[in-house]
């Protein structure tokens, strides 16, 4: 048989092995509007209805459920969900976790500070004495997480972080901007905060499943099927919607990443 009638043959092995055993691929999540989250009991974003629309056309339904990220990576170790939604890459993760060669979307991390105690900075080093509210089981880059310079305190939830931050309780916050963005409004508390205009890092977001069986021919035809979408009006239109700029072209995304330095990484075992 010759090479690409096994591939597709293993692959249509793959999509229909979940409708076989009247399952679903059961999908974990962190709410992260504008990318992932919840209103008024519909799942909504960028990410999510990127990936249900490609799910979709590869004919594999899609169990979702949205909860705190320590709790999506813990039900991925234990095998209790098949893959997490806008999830980082790490190489600590490659051996229990496969990823599309195409990312879901890019993220920029920057920091936001109330009015009436401004933090403006340019460097790590500027942060000297102050508290930085973080996100529970997120995980940093080394120089951020090991600097005794300044002090990180988590927050249950970025709705939390920036209620804290608002009260005083810490100086400044490290989020997404996109999602920190959305959070000013949300709350309504946009005349109360500033974002520091310095980019802290930039990461790609993917969609990423476990090591199983056919997994990694699931993982490629995603991919090239995700690729295949971000070309097409639909995807324009979309990411228009929420705000977000045309998908870089893939080689571009990985060579960005590659020159940044991470300082926000989705934790493996326990974002």
């Amino acid at each position: 048989m010759p090479l690409i009638a096994q591939f597709m043959t293993l692959l249509l092995f793959t999509c229909l092995s979940f409708a076989a055993r009247g399952e679903k691929l059961r999908i974990v999540t962190e709410p992260w509007a504008p990318y992932v989250y919840e209103e008024n009991g519909k799942s909504l974003g960028l990410d999510y209805e990127t990936t249900a629309i490609v799910f979709n056309r590869l004919g594999i339904e899609v169990e979702w459920q949205f909860l705190p990220w320590k709790r999506c990576l813990s039900m991925l170790d234990t095998g209790q969900a098949d893959g997490a939604l806008d999830i980082f890459h790490s190489d600590e993760r490659d051996a229990t976790l496969l990823y599309p060669s195409e990312p879901l979307s890019e993220v920029q991390f920057v920091m936001f500070y109330a009015n009436e105690r401004p933090h403006p900075f340019s460097t790590l080093d500027d942060l000297k004495g102050l508290t930085i509210g973080t996100s529970p089981g997120y995980l940093y880059s080394a120089d951020f997480s090991d600097s005794t310079l300044f002090t990180r305190e988590p927050a249950p939830t970025h709705e939390a972080n920036f209620g804290k931050l608002v009260r005083g309780r810490i100086d400044l916050l490290i989020t997404d901007r996109r999602v920190g963005q959305h959070l000013l409004d949300e709350l309504n508390i946009r005349d109360q905060i500033t974002e520091n205009p310095t980019v802290i890092s930039h990461q790609s977001q993917y969609l990423a499943v476990r090591r199983n069986a056919g997994m990694d021919l699931l993982v490629q035809r995603f991919g090239a099927e995700l690729k295949r979408f971000k070309r097409e009006p639909a995807y324009a239109e979309l990411s228009a919607r929420y705000g977000a700029s045309p998908a870089p072209d893939v080689q571009a995304t990985s060579a960005s990443a590659t020159r940044a330095k991470t300082v926000e990484q989705q934790e493996s075992g326990a974002q």
